[in-house]
């Protein structure tokens, strides 16, 4: 879906719930860092009202811009090429891979500190939770055009 900025259906409602109530028996969250986008701080509101959490909003974890393949699917012939060429903007006018990676990285190391000893849900989309995994695991080109997430799914990162 890139960086249209769509509520979520009825899928996505029902998968934030789900989410929730999986924080919630888990009950080891201690705060939620957002993208501000609004299917992402949807899914953070149902499992904030759920388990009693803060929503700090970060504008570093919206989802990568994807230029011509806005509204696109990840099927659109040279998409999935394009998304493995770090210097090359995506669909020409989006975000490259490196730049990507350097507001989600500096996301993260300013999460790392700022709430060391906290488990933090990140709630944000999959581009950026492809280069979530790389800050975390090394990965090649290969792995990385490969590399997937659920709606909703969940990933636990430890930085001891």
């Amino acid at each position: 879906m890139g960086t249209t900025d769509i509520d979520l259906d009825e899928t996505g409602e029902k998968q934030a719930l789900i989410l929730a109530e999986k924080i919630a028996d888990m009950n080891c969250i201690d705060i939620i860092i957002a993208s501000p986008m609004k299917r992402a701080q949807r899914t953070a509101r149902a499992v904030a009202e759920r388990c009693g959490l803060e929503i700090v909003t970060d504008e570093r974890l919206r989802e990568w811009d994807y230029g011509y393949y806005e509204g696109k699917s990840r099927f659109t012939e040279g998409f999935a090429e394009n998304k493995t060429e770090f210097g090359v903007r995506m669909g020409k006018s989006g975000e490259s891979l490196m730049q990507l990676a350097h507001r989600v990285y500096s996301a993260l190391d300013d999460i790392i500190k700022n709430y060391s000893g906290k488990n933090v849900l990140v709630v944000s989309h999959g581009g950026v939770c492809r280069v979530i995994e790389t800050y975390f695991n090394d990965m090649t080109t290969e792995q990385f055009a490969n590399w997937f997430m659920d709606n909703c799914g969940l990933i636990e990162y430890s930085i001891d």
